[in-house]
């Protein structure tokens, strides 16, 4: 079996960034991410994917997923190199636009937009300072300065923006998860955020992913929980929604410029 859950989708992101993988999730509501996972209230009328093996749900939802134009996803990427969390909450297109939130493991965070070939960020002082450790005081204090609090641009092409532009671009990040070849089984019915869903359990060696398909209208991936070498749990909403895009207004400083 090929890593159809986080490798598809949540490491398929964090690919893009030079990160490694997802922050282990918890069972129930995950407070970080807004989002809920609740036993159904009543049974559904009638049977979800009546016929189908768990395998042939899971590739239909990765399909459906593939084929959105637009999503949001909510998770929680480690970051090896400064041993933090990336907390992600991001709107995303496949035409490379972005709008959304990037967390620092609680220290501190980021605004993220990206629209034609320039990216804006927004870091307060906190996650200045944390991406600014084993520099002089001096050199912090002046960085922190310089940048916390203020809309910064730079060209997605842009050796310091390449990697955000990556985690913005919808069509990388979903890149091959079309192709699943899963072999799930089913479990029982539940609902995410309100929606309906069906769970589904697959395992891969000591890899353990459980997935929550939606039951009504296309059936699209809303939820990954994993747990072993590739631990995580991420969310998926706002299918085919329009992306929040909007260039920051005022002073914005031109990172490109800078260092001219």
């Amino acid at each position: 079996m090929r890593r159809t859950a986080l490798a598809a989708l949540c490491i398929a992101a964090a690919a893009t960034a030079g990160l490694t993988g997802c922050q282990p999730g918890q069972d129930k509501a995950d407070t970080k991410t807004g989002t809920s996972v609740e036993p159904s209230k009543s049974a559904e009328k009638k049977e979800a994917f009546a016929g189908l093996t768990g395998g042939e749900i899971a590739d239909r939802a990765l399909d459906a997923t593939s084929g959105a134009t637009s999503l949001r996803m909510k998770g929680n990427i480690p970051d090896e190199e400064s041993g933090h969390t990336i907390d992600l909450d991001l709107a995303l297109n496949k035409k490379g636009e972005c709008a959304g939130t990037l967390g620092m493991g609680g220290q501190g965070k980021a605004d993220l937009v990206k629209t034609g070939d320039l990216v804006y960020m927004k870091f307060d002082e906190e996650f200045v300072r944390e991406m600014s450790k084993g520099q002089s005081k001096s050199t912090i204090d002046t960085t922190v300065a310089l940048l916390a609090g203020k809309w910064t641009k730079t060209k997605a092409t842009g050796a310091d923006a390449k990697d955000f532009a990556g985690m913005c671009d919808l069509s990388q990040v979903l890149e091959g998860a079309e192709d699943s070849d899963s072999d799930a089984s089913r479990g029982k019915t539940t609902t995410v955020d309100g929606r309906p869903a069906i769970v589904l359990n697959e395992k891969d060696g000591k890899d353990r992913y459980t997935l929550y398909v939606a039951t009504e209208g296309k059936p699209y991936l809303l939820r990954i929980d994993s747990t072993g070498t590739d631990p995580g749990s991420v969310t998926f909403s706002d299918f085919d929604k329009p992306v929040p895009v909007q260039k920051p207004t005022g002073n914005v400083l031109d990172l490109d410029a800078l260092g001219s």
